[in-house]
């Protein structure tokens, strides 16, 4: 019936990105093979729409209406806060191609809705796919496992869409990720937390395979601390999935942000470690460890050339030896980078994606044995976040003092403090959302950023140095001229230390100074 109350539900959808060339070979895969009712297929093209200054993605929210044949179904989708794999979801059937706004009561989108609202919505893209239904059924669960293949248009801009989807009907969350193992061990599909309206305005925004920064972080301050470490995790793992195709290309930057989302999700499980105590816990650790040893040497490298070598080159310095140590240092630089992209296009990391994500929705750590852990999950995130924010405080307070007197080491320890910190004041910034809160928080983290930044240049120095140290002996005897230019770049690294530690100092006295703004 058009026009019929909207149905509503929560959907839990697993999304794995396939090339068309893997399309037969998934057809084959056992489990489909083993399904004794036929596939359904369908063509379906949907229309999203927003205003233009996107205020419906700007609230978490989709709007889209789908034609199938001659009929049409109106879908209102929420993000899931509290559930990164969930979206609560109301869909009804309508007349015709047009939203019907009537129908938006009760759903997410009814507290936007004005008559501004009704006059500003558009067509902002629009999915063409050919959807093919496989109904994985048996006594134990339900899962539809979907593959589209087509296009998203924008009208200015188009890309290809090959995506399979796993929906849960009927069972647990868990054996949806059984399924989704098992795919990606017998196929190249990779996990995906970006839906097709992300897709959509990537291309509006012309973004596409650029790199990703890390995304707000909306928690309510009633989400106890359990939920509320999924959802920063869940963010977290996003950024380091998100910046895969600009790594892939060679994009400096895209190391640089799958590195950042990577410590982000590093630092986080830290500053949640009271609930995080179980073996699997310890197995994803290691291999985030793996992988941020995989991505390490390429963003040292590319940092070396473009603050140490470049500039020397820009003032035409005829150092003796210094054009073989360029190469030399390009050289290696390329070879960090392939081994960084073999790394993020190997089956260890499509395995430690899908691994992270299921153990974030179904891990140990949902559901511990141990009354204390469970008890300490279960209380609201807020008085958690204050706790945290003040020991790391108190932790960066106290070494920072003595900031002049540390040696490179204590230096890097005291970098990785205020860098949990700065990640935590960022993950629990809408805890503290009053307007003196705001205020303090960015005046705190911009003080705490440029405290980082100058511990970062200290820390790079130090790197830089001993990468320069180290090719400087190896080719000491063999070519005494480029052992010359290593000495002199060397030098001018020694040269950088007073100002980066006064640059550190002084943001150091700013930060004390600020009131926290968690209080």
């Amino acid at each position: 019936m058009h026009g019929s109350a909207p149905t509503q539900h929560k959907e839990v959808e697993l999304k794995l990105d396939l090339a068309p060339r893997s399309l037969r070979a998934l057809k084959k895969h056992p489990l489909l093979r083993a399904l004794n009712a036929a596939p359904q297929q369908k063509a379906e093209v949907s229309v999203y729409f927003d205003t233009d200054s996107h205020k419906l993605r700007k609230r978490g929210l989709m709007l889209r209406v789908r034609r199938i044949g001659s009929r049409y179904f109106q879908t209102i989708k929420a993000s899931g806060h509290l559930a990164p794999f969930e979206r609560d979801e109301w869909e009804a059937e309508i007349a015709g191609q047009k939203p019907d706004l009537s129908l938006a009561e009760g759903t997410a989108l009814e507290p936007l809705i004005t008559k501004k609202l009704r006059r500003r919505l558009k067509p902002m893209f629009e999915t063409r796919v050919r959807r093919t239904i496989y109904p994985m059924i048996d006594d134990k669960h339900a899962i539809a496992l979907t593959v589209d293949q087509g296009t998203i248009d924008s009208g200015s801009g188009s890309a290809p869409l090959c995506e399979v989807e796993l929906e849960l009907e009927r069972g647990t969350a868990a054996e949806l990720f059984d399924v989704a193992r098992e795919l990606t061990q017998a196929l190249p599909a990779r996990v995906t937390v970006k839906s097709k309206s992300e897709r959509g305005y990537e291309i509006i925004d012309n973004k596409q395979g650029l790199p990703a920064k890390a995304g707000p972080i909306d928690l309510s301050a009633a989400a106890s601390t359990r939920d509320a470490f999924k959802v920063i995790g869940v963010a977290c793992l996003k950024q380091v999935i998100d910046n895969e195709p600009a790594l892939i290309k060679g994009d400096a930057e895209g190391v640089h942000q799958m590195r950042v989302g990577l410590r982000r999700l590093r630092a986080s499980m830290s500053l949640f470690s009271v609930i995080l105590r179980d073996p699997q816990t310890a197995a994803i650790k290691a291999e985030l460890k793996w992988l941020a040893g995989e991505l390490g040497p390429a963003r040292e490298l590319d940092v070396l050339m473009q603050r140490v070598v470049a500039p020397v080159k820009r003032q035409r310095r005829r150092w003796r030896g210094m054009p073989s140590l360029s190469h030399e240092f390009a050289e290696r630089r390329e070879a960090a980078l392939k081994r960084a992209q073999d790394a993020v296009q190997s089956s260890r990391f499509r395995s430690l994606t899908l691994d992270v994500a299921a153990w974030l929705e179904t891990g140990q750590w949902t559901n511990p044995q141990d009354d204390l852990v469970r008890d300490r999950g279960d209380l609201p995130i807020a008085g958690y976040a204050a706790e945290q924010l003040t020991q790391r405080w108190r932790k960066v307070r106290k070494k920072g003092k003595a900031l002049s007197e540390f040696d490179a080491t204590r230096r890097h320890k005291l970098r990785i403090q205020a860098k949990k910190l700065r990640y935590a004041g960022e993950f629990f910034a809408s805890l503290f959302s009053n307007k003196r809160a705001v205020r303090r928080r960015k005046q705190f983290l911009s003080a705490l950023e440029r405290l980082q930044d100058g511990l970062g240049d200290l820390n790079d120095i130090a790197v830089h140095e001993k990468r320069i140290a180290a090719l400087s002996v190896h080719h000491h005897r063999s070519n005494q001229s480029r052992a010359f230019a290593a000495g002199l770049l060397t030098g001018r690294e020694d040269a950088r230390i007073e100002a980066a530690i006064g640059a550190a100092n002084k943001a150091y006295a700013d930060l004390a100074k600020i009131k926290r703004f968690w209080r």
